[in-house]
């Protein structure tokens, strides 16, 4: 009987807590500072944002925190996800190295991103809250958490990235669908956006932007919250069930990973499957490399600065510091939309600080041509935001064919690539840009980094 080819959980054996990182680090990360105050921000200063649930869960100095039942009940509509062996790449590849991939694809938004907007809107619709605003790059984190929303009765508003908005129609009409309200950021809708319209009409957008347009209309009413979909540590914490999981279910592969790969662009799809694995790490259990891969265009971790820094562009949010390439610098509009963010989730950029994981950046052409090769053996067409990392696995498995070495590879297949054919299709007709590291760029945007 020949070896199974993926590894499942049951019902019973899908993790009921999620993991939080930061008592277990050999160093506290840095607070999050008041902008006016300099001072480390309190509950008070995050609620005109986020229930009080989700505040306790940021700075928390519980290791675990119970998965309420009701998202528990939610999640099961597609957890516990499956691990998957990738025999028939390595085979093409013709490498000794065993590739594991834990596929988020299954979910309802097609993405790892339920996994933490079930529980925020679970948590808001507890509190009272009827809306929630949000940003959006690719549409992922949009649908997820429109998705969410209609679980729990609340209003959802997204504000998705002006490029991100224009090269994926279908991500906005998958959010339409489940009733989210959807606008192109900048937009005519808030003061902010109207401001940036009349700069530049053509402004493409940024993550940045958009979350500031989001919190802007969630600051205005009491009724409403904001929601976000990555950087923030309750987020990260939400994702953790993929590592959970995967932990599990490479021990039924009777296998431990020696490299442990994930894409980033805020962090929360690299948090969730990396940071119970470091957990096993640090007491010593097993010893895997964990590498963190960006975009080229958008090299926070391995080219910007560590600082303190606003979480969006008209810097209304608290100073986070994080690896940033500045709160105002505007990506090239590559086709990865998830990872166009100018800062690092700051858990992220401290554990990275601390040597505790790698990182590297890599251009869209070598990203799309990883993707093409796995759906072509694998028979799943990822999204742009997961070939970062597809890359990063193929190329260290060729190392391993030139050296023989039988290394166990395990990375996030974050999320399916049906709704970005239209990034796909420039790929196959050769239009597909590499963007440099847009140096003159980060440096004017880092001139204006908050005096800390």
């Amino acid at each position: 009987m020949s070896e199974p080819l993926r590894y499942l959980l049951s019902d019973d054996e899908m993790p009921t807590a999620w993991y939080n990182l930061v008592p277990d680090l050999p160093a506290p990360p840095p607070p999050a500072l008041h902008p006016g105050t300099l001072e480390p921000a309190g509950p008070d200063d995050f609620a005109p944002l986020f229930p009080m649930d989700l505040i306790m869960q940021e700075v928390t100095g519980d290791r675990f925190v119970d998965i309420p039942g009701e998202v528990i009940d939610i999640y099961r509509l597609w957890r516990a996800t499956p691990l998957h062996r990738a025999r028939r790449l390595e085979r093409a590849l013709g490498t000794p190295a065993r590739i594991y991939y834990k596929y988020e694809g299954t979910s309802p938004a097609g993405s790892h991103k339920p996994n933490t907007a079930v529980p925020q809107a679970y948590y808001n619709a507890k509190a009272g809250i009827t809306k929630l605003t949000t940003e959006t790059g690719a549409g992922q984190w949009g649908t997820a958490l429109a998705f969410a929303c209609q679980m729990f009765g609340i209003e959802c508003e997204v504000w998705q990235v002006r490029a991100s908005y224009d090269q994926k129609p279908y991500r906005r009409a998958m959010m339409e669908a489940f009733g989210a309200t959807v606008h192109p950021s900048p937009s005519d809708v808030t003061e902010y956006g109207r401001k940036l319209l009349e700069q530049d009409p053509s402004n493409p957008g940024s993550l940045g932007i958009a979350i500031s347009e989001a919190v802007a209309v969630a600051a205005q009413d009491p009724e409403i919250r904001y929601a976000l979909g990555s950087v923030l540590n309750h987020v990260l914490m939400h994702q953790t069930i993929i590592g959970e999981e995967a932990l599990l279910q490479m021990a039924k592969a009777g296998d431990t990973p020696d490299l442990i790969v994930g894409c980033t662009g805020g962090g929360s799809n690299f948090g969730g499957l990396t940071f119970p694995f470091l957990r096993e790490k640090l007491a010593g259990k097993m010893s895997p490399t964990i590498l963190a891969v960006e975009p080229a265009a958008c090299p926070s971790l391995t080219r910007g600065t560590y600082a303190y820094d606003f979480g969006d562009t008209a810097g209304m949010t608290p100073l986070m510091k994080m690896h940033t390439l500045g709160h105002d610098f505007i990506p090239d509009p590559i086709h990865a939309g998830g990872l166009r963010y100018h800062g690092m989730s700051p858990l992220v950029s401290h554990v990275y600080e601390l040597g505790l994981i790698e990182a590297e950046a890599i251009q869209q052409s070598d990203c799309f041509a990883a993707g093409v090769q796995f759906a072509r053996t694998e028979g799943i067409v990822p999204a742009p935001e997961p070939t970062h990392a597809l890359a990063a696995t193929i190329a260290e498995a060729l190392r391993c064919k030139e050296s023989g070495e039988e290394k166990a590879i395990l990375t996030a297949l974050c999320g399916h690539g049906m709704l970005d054919m239209a990034a796909y299709d420039r790929y196959f007709a050769g239009d597909i840009v590499d963007h440099d590291y847009p140096e003159a760029k980060v440096a004017d945007a880092l001139t204006r980094l908050p005096q800390v």
